[in-house]
């Protein structure tokens, strides 16, 4: 197991998703933790410029750039671009994401399917595989946060595609911490976060199963940041994340479905969804 991170001083972060939401709160983090370079990547240039300026003055060299993520050719552009002028991450979290909330049918399929599955998929891949040769060249600790979500790891109704999406993060993430295992990098450790609904507006309308309260995106960061120093595999909050995947994997088909839809309420959980307008 990788060693537990004390200070940042001396290392280098990026963010995505870093505007605004959870990834601003990131970013502040890695302020308040010495971090010698923070970089933000956002697609949002207003608001990225503005919590440039929030950060600014307090220890750490912000760096930004306007990065639509779900493009290859763009992050590519990116990274060559943060390695001349910030260098190589010692620390990345892949925290932008999309969701659309609607039966699958409903879905367009290039503003919804494809850009959902460019966003919340393909570009954790992408960044990752710009940044990783080189925290495993360097032979320092280093980190890697992939956010996934609970529903990459259990069915909802008109989640597909965001569910999907979430999917393929949780078994390429953790495919991933147990490749560098394998093949002796174990100086890069990966968490992947799987979170249930969490109240930051990207789900608004959503209704919380039985005993799972939306999360506070304050409390929620620090524990992501906590389980990142200490290199956790897998982070799920709340607890009903991990009780309800155990369900899933020794009940029947049929009985999962009667409780997860008539006693927890998660088949219902998205009925109201409305997201961020």
């Amino acid at each position: 197991m990788s060693k537990t991170i004390g200070s940042l001083a001396g290392s280098t972060i990026l963010i995505t998703g870093a505007a605004m939401g959870m990834g601003k709160m990131y970013a502040r983090l890695a302020v308040e933790d010495n971090a010698s370079r923070v970089i933000l990547w956002d697609v949002n240039a207003e608001l990225l410029e503005a919590t440039a300026r929030e950060l600014e003055g307090r220890g750490s060299q912000i760096h930004t750039q306007v990065v639509d993520v779900s493009r290859l050719e763009v992050i590519e552009r990116a990274a060559e671009k943060t390695r001349a002028e910030a260098g190589s991450p010692d620390i990345l979290i892949n925290n932008a994401g999309i969701v659309r909330g609607k039966y699958f049918w409903e879905h367009d399929q290039r503003t919804d399917i494809a850009a959902t599955m460019n966003i919340n998929t393909l570009a954790l891949m992408h960044i990752t595989r710009e940044f990783l040769p080189a925290m495993i060249e360097r032979g320092r600790t280093s980190r890697i946060v992939n956010v996934a979500s609970a529903a990459g790891l259990l069915a909802n109704p008109r989640m597909s595609i965001y569910s999907s999406s979430k999917w393929a993060v949780v078994g390429w993430s953790d495919s991933l911490r147990l490749e560098l295992i394998q093949a002796g990098h174990k100086h890069v450790a990966v968490t992947t976060f799987c979170p249930s609904y969490i109240n930051t507006g990207m789900f608004k309308g959503a209704r919380g199963p039985l005993l799972t309260p939306m999360l506070e995106p304050e409390a929620v960061t620090q524990r992501v940041w906590r389980a990142m120093k200490e290199g956790t595999p897998m982070l799920m909050m709340p607890w009903t994340v991990k009780l309800s995947t155990a369900l899933r994997g020794v009940l029947p088909l049929a009985a999962w479905d009667a409780v997860a839809g008539r006693v927890f309420g998660v088949y219902k959980s998205m009925e109201h969804f409305t997201g961020r307008q």
